[in-house]
């Protein structure tokens, strides 16, 4: 080892060549200029001498045991990831297989996976009786986590969206996620930024936006938050505007039985959205491991508009579950709608966004769909929409959507 590494080392460290700690070589003697240096470097754990406890400081080092001195310096926080030792060695560390946990714990600070998803909308009535229309797109999903540190975490998604029937073959990219999340103790944790979520089923809301919510509880659990979102349905498009803010409620009486309960507050701050409290309350059975039920029933403070009705229920079955990584895995779901629009902030269903005609109506009907993992991580899926408007008949429509997602 050569003189000037030691000396590169110990400043690195943050020590002087007079630093005093207790020497373990018995050829680094206290008079030896590196004496400081080299037992400092010892301590710290980045060199370990040879087996008769000799430090050996004039003989020749290969690049195999500089490199295993270089990943414990990183790893002791010595020097950065774009130390240019890191850069000269990073074959050597590579065969080393990254031995040291804390340079691995490290290296996987930042994750990103994704979800790549094709799929065609064919529509029986749309908007007014538009027969035979069908949306075609592709849509790519980035999602990014890091750790902070042991507390906080950070994580985004970039997302792209192609459709592919338009002319122009419309392409767009939004940065659609953004949020730090914190562990406050005593089960109390914090998610801060652009951030999605819904409550219970997600039948009143399944929400995208900016927002503050906070979970607590072990056996009561909870969610608050407070926020503005993103809406597709088109009594509340303009929701962006507005402030929500709610509680949500979750208990389980056993493995079987459990309980749902909500409360959300809509403050209109543009005059578009109606001022308004939605209140809901639901139970769910897991009848085994493949199969349950969950029903929920909600009340609005007040009617979107005259005669359009301020309550609502749902209900969904659930059998098994496709699991992406699991080859020929599936699962099938129905669900069963009967709101009104009041009871609705974004729903869970895609398939009431697309509606535009329902409106302030509300939706009454039905969907079905089912899930099957081709191999492992392609799953394709099936599911057919039959809504009319909750408030009239007469405005009936349906929808097949079919797609295909890849996640990796």
């Amino acid at each position: 080892m050569k003189k000037s590494l030691v000396l590169a080392m110990a400043m690195a460290l943050g020590v002087s060549a007079t630093a005093f700690a207790a020497n373990p070589f018995s050829d680094v003697p206290a008079g030896h200029w590196a004496y400081g240096s080299v037992a400092k470097l010892a301590a710290a754990g980045i060199v370990d001498g040879y087996p008769d406890g000799t430090f050996k400081g004039d003989n020749l080092m290969t690049r195999y045991e500089m490199a295993q001195i270089v990943a414990k310096a990183y790893a002791k926080g010595a020097i950065g990831a774009d130390d240019k030792l890191m850069a000269e060695f990073a074959d050597e560390l590579d065969n080393l297989g990254v031995r040291v946990a804390k340079l691995e714990k490290k290296a996987d600070n930042v994750k990103i996976t994704g979800e790549f998803r094709t799929g065609y909308k064919s529509y029986d009535s749309l908007d007014g009786g538009l027969t035979g229309k069908y949306k075609a797109e592709g849509r790519s999903r980035l999602f990014l986590s890091g750790a902070v540190n042991d507390d906080w975490s950070y994580g985004a998604m970039l997302e792209n969206t192609q459709k592919f029937n338009t002319n122009a073959q419309d392409s767009t990219t939004d940065f659609r996620r953004a949020f730090v999340k914190g562990n406050l103790g005593s089960g109390v944790a914090v998610t801060a930024g652009r951030q999605y979520f819904k409550v219970g089923q997600g039948y009143t809301a399944d929400l995208t936006g900016d927002a503050v919510k906070v979970d607590f509880g072990k056996v009561l659990k909870g969610t608050a938050f407070y926020g503005r979102f993103d809406s597709d349905i088109e009594s509340t498009k303009d929701i962006a505007d507005n402030d929500v803010y709610g509680l949500g409620l979750s208990y389980d009486f056993d493995k079987n039985l459990f309980m749902r309960a909500a409360y959300f507050g809509v403050s209109g701050a543009n005059g578009v959205v109606v001022d308004r409290d939605i209140y809901s309350a639901g139970l769910g059975y897991k009848f085994d491991k493949n199969t349950n039920i969950y029903g929920e029933y909600m009340k609005a403070s007040d009617e979107l508009a005259a005669g359009y009705g301020d309550d609502g229920y749902a209900v969904t079955l659930a059998y098994k579950g496709v699991k992406a990584a699991k080859a020929d895995s599936w699962g099938l779901t129905a669900s069963y709608y009967d709101q009104a629009g009041a009871t609705i902030i974004d729903h869970m269903s895609e398939f009431a966004g697309d509606i535009k005609n329902f409106s302030k109506g509300g939706i009454k009907g039905y969907d079905i769909g089912v899930d099957y993992a081709l191999t492992k991580n392609v799953v394709a899926s099936v599911t057919y929409y039959d809504y009319e408007n909750h408030e009239n008949s007469n405005v009936d429509n349906q929808m097949i959507w079919s797609r295909l997602y890849f996640t990796f």
